[in-house]
């Protein structure tokens, strides 16, 4: 062979390696990239004692579904060019903390194409695991400092670390620890471990190695060499075959095994080895322990970054001794191996592409993997570890498919629209939920959607800022059906009559609801028997005019302006109130007569002496017809916002309003039911703006199809008539976070599926839901809610221009029109003059 065909052929060889070498390191990059990362949160254990409710098995045991996990992971394999050139696909997992926020969390990454069968393993062995697909996380200080090393083993691979089996605390809780200290902002630290199945070859081994232990007598490291394909093996059985044993050399051999003194398959020159102490048997039993279980080729990297070069140091020095608890003396530990210059900058560079390394690769077992990394399914007492703060739950599986959307639900990596149909609707829904949690948002989002679909929407609102975004996402070809009621707009009030009726049966309701009204808004103390006579009498009787009905504002004037009375009396034919002013007013002296106006303006002065309010509930006739509204499917919104309006103005309000609306679907009796065009009506805050009657709200509405959804923040707030008349008659009931003691409460709704914890750590913007399903109520399940829309500013400023000139009056001709009715000067000065009295 000519030098220059050696010459030809060096360089093709030299050549061939570079090009393998290079398409090695791109195929490794496009695996890498196609690689999805997943965040994995667990909900928080607790100690047995705290909860009460762990499962029997061992802590050990629960630790070990890892191994079943990992077992299910070595079945993957790459076929063709992609697993000839790369071999085995790999998988990672990590423990970080991000450079931007305190919370340790776990991360899971694979390739792309088996995420979906990954996900669902996971599932099965961890079923309350929430698995989020994301995108990248960052540790590094970007004017920082960055330092890494490698996780290598002591000793010989085929001996075993310290495992979770052995040690007396989790291992993740130590390692987790180390990472627990980490700055809020600046510093950013993770540990990374990237595994691929083993050849077979490898358990082989290891088996071979404890059996020759065992059979030989001989140390650890001796029996490796003597198992292994090396020159000494070779010359070992060479020599078996060319020097044959002569009969006085067997029968030798044979004596010194009767004595226990030799054992027949070691070679010649390794006769005379002494029993095996119990310390050699332990290291057998350890090698062959380890050896049985799955082995996965696995990188360890531990990087830290941090403003400064010392403090990412001690960082980096902190997770290594996480590593310290593995350490067995007479078996094997890990050792780290810092990297500087190129290799550091190599290290950070396949640790941020998850890049794996077959020079830094060791061979561990399912077990010790699993001591490195698990996901947190056992109490784990490390601060900030990022927990699922509750646990999620699967819909009904006959959901319906038509309605309005309440959220989503996302489980096990399954993403379901949950919506509720028209009918279940009309059982009505109960919402509750601390402040920023999500209420206002869900709302909104559900009223977005009545709107759209030309729905008939009612919205009475106490903070005013959901009544302003409510306005600001109506689309133009709904303008004209918009009614904004803002008590805070003094210029153009608009008239809200409670006394105003057209049937008999309305008046009666009106009235009765007036005095639950004011029995709610006094303490009972000062609503007794005489008030609601007297209030009761009076109000039948400037309701006696269906043509002219009076206003609140003239209760007062009824009982001093005597030609006044008279008028009224006139036109009554009911023979009660007649004699009430006939027989029992005519006799009352003018001493009590004085008495008695001054105890009612106490309480119905406060109102009226309120300018803004007078010029609403003084109106001889309101504004806007509710029937019409319900009937016609128009848009109410009323901003009752108590710092514009006053809490107590507000309560009033809101309390009329919602007994208008039940008046108004009551009024629907003698309507055919296919003629009830549904409205649904939205109360927030709803305890304010309703009284002891909404159990009937609740249980007759339905029919009339006034359809419910009421929402608040404590059950606290609710008396017990009002509670029992909700969670008696509400078909559907959504749980925002809230807390402990609403939550003793709460708990049995939602029970066996979420407990007490679940219910006080929900996160924001999530809830559980109780939902009626074609009228039949369905286990528990959790959804996220969406976003709400935003707004259109202008759209907002014309609607409520277009609302106050259409259906509110002029200022001064309410006024006008006010006090010639009530004359209120007049009866103002004489009460003035009840000694001991006062108009508030």
């Amino acid at each position: 062979m000519t030098p220059i065909l050696i010459f030809l052929i060096g360089i093709i060889t030299v050549g061939g390696y570079f090009f393998w070498y290079k398409m090695r390191e791109h195929y490794f990059l496009v695996r890498a990239l196609n690689l999805t990362l997943v965040k994995v949160r667990m909900p928080r254990l607790f100690s047995e004692k705290e909860i009460g409710e762990r499962d029997q098995r061992t802590e050990k045991d629960t630790i070990g579904v890892m191994e079943q996990l990992l077992s299910v992971l070595a079945q993957v394999q790459d076929k063709g060019l992609m697993g000839f050139i790369l071999g085995r696909p790999y998988m990672v997992f990590e423990i970080a903390c991000s450079n931007v926020g305190e919370e340790i969390t776990f991360y899971f990454s694979t390739p792309r194409k088996w995420l979906s069968s990954f996900e669902k393993s996971i599932h099965a062995l961890y079923p309350v695991a929430e698995i989020t697909r994301i995108k990248d996380y960052n540790i590094f200080h970007p004017q920082g400092v960055s330092v890494g090393a490698v996780m290598k083993q002591q000793t010989h691979w085929a001996l075993p670390v310290k495992t979770y089996r052995t040690l007396e605390i989790d291992p993740i809780e130590t390692i987790t620890n180390s990472l627990s200290k980490l700055n809020e902002s600046g510093e950013g630290a993770a540990f990374q471990i990237l595994i691929r199945p083993a050849k077979s070859s490898v358990r082989k081994f290891g088996l071979k190695v404890a059996r020759q232990m065992q059979k030989s007598g001989h140390e650890f490291s001796r029996a490796k060499r003597e198992v292994s394909i090396s020159p000494e093996s070779v010359f070992i059985e060479a020599n078996r075959i060319l020097n044959p044993k002569s009969p006085k050399q067997a029968a030798y051999e044979a004596d010194l095994q009767r004595q226990g003194q030799m054992n027949p398959n070691t070679p010649w020159f390794y006769q005379g080895q002494q029993p095996i102490t119990p310390l050699h048997q332990e290291t057998i039993k350890a090698v062959e322990g380890k050896s049985a279980k799955l082995f996965f080729e696995t990188n360890i990297r531990l990087i830290a970054s941090a403003p400064t070069e010392a403090e990412a140091e001690e960082i980096l020095t902190h997770m290594e001794g996480a590593f310290a608890q593995f350490g067995d003396v007479h078996l094997n530990s890990f050792r780290s191996i810092r990297k500087h210059g190129k290799t550091l900058q190599n290290l950070l560079f396949r640790f941020s592409f998850r890049i794996f390394s077959s020079q830094d690769s060791i061979l561990l077992n399912s077990e010790e993997v699993t001591s490195i990394f698990h996901f947190p399914n056992v109490p784990l007492e490390t601060p900030k570890v990022e927990f699922l703060k509750a646990k999620p739950a699967s819909p009904p599986v006959d959901l319906s498919r038509e309605g309005i959307i309440i959220g989503r639900n996302i489980y096990r990596g399954q993403e379901t629209l949950v919506r509720m149909a028209l009918e279940d609707r009309r059982r009505h829904l109960y919402v509750v939920g601390q402040t920023g949690t999500g209420k206002t948002t869900l709302l909104q989002e559900m009223i977005r959607q009545d709107i759209m679909a030309g729905n008939g929407v009612g919205v009475i609102d106490p903070h005013g800022d959901l009544a302003e975004s409510v306005l600001s996402i109506v689309p133009r070809n709904r303008a004209e059906d918009v009614i904004y009621f803002d008590p805070s707009d003094t210029e153009r009030p608009m008239g809200l009559n409670m006394l105003e009726w057209k049937t008999p049966e309305q008046k009666d309701f009106a009235v009765q609801e007036m005095i639950r009204i004011f029995e709610k808004l006094f303490p009972p103390e000062v609503i007794g028997p005489m008030f609601e006579h007297n209030m009761r009498n009076a109000m039948l009787t400037l309701m006696a005019d269906p043509e002219d009905p009076g206003t609140i504002a003239e209760i007062p004037r009824i009982f001093t302006d005597e030609a006044f009375a008279k008028a009224k009396v006139a036109k009554v034919h009911d023979p009660m109130v007649q004699a009430f002013w006939e027989k029992e007013m005519s006799k009352t002296t003018e001493f009590h007569k004085s008495e008695m106006l001054g105890y009612l303006i106490s309480k119905v002065g406060r109102f009226v002496e309120n300018e803004m309010l007078r010029n609403i509930i003084g109106q001889g006739r309101s504004g806007f017809d509710i029937k019409d509204i319900m009937d016609n499917g128009k848009i109410f919104i009323a901003n009752l916002s108590k710092g514009k309006t006053g809490e107590v103005n507000a309560s009033l309000l809101g309390l009329v309003l919602v007994a208008k609306m039940q008046m108004a679907a009551l009024a629907r009796a003698s309507m055919p039911e296919e003629q009830r065009r549904d409205f649904f009506l939205y109360v927030d805050e709803f305890q304010n703006f309703t009284t002891d009657s909404i159990s009937t709200i609740l249980s007759e509405a339905r029919k009339y199809k006034l359809n419910l959804i009421i929402a608040h923040q404590f059950i606290s707030q609710l008396s017990d008539q009002i509670r029992e008349a909700v969670f008696g008659n509400v078909g559907s009931l959504i749980s925002f976070r809230i807390g402990s003691k609403d939550a003793e409460f709460l708990v049995k709704q939602f029970a066996p599926v979420f407990n007490e914890r679940d219910l006080v750590n929900i996160d924001n913007f999530s809830n559980y839901v109780k939902l009626m399903v074609h009228g039949k109520n369905t286990l528990p399940f959790n959804t996220e809610i969406f976003k709400a829309s935003p707004g259109n500013p202008d759209a907002l400023a014309a609607l409520k221009e277009f609302s106050r000139m259409k259906f509110g009056k002029d200022k001064n001709s309410v006024e006008q029109e006010i006090f010639g009715r009530s004359k209120l000067a007049q009866i103002s000065g004489s009460a003035n003059m009840i000694p001991g009295e006062s108009n508030r």
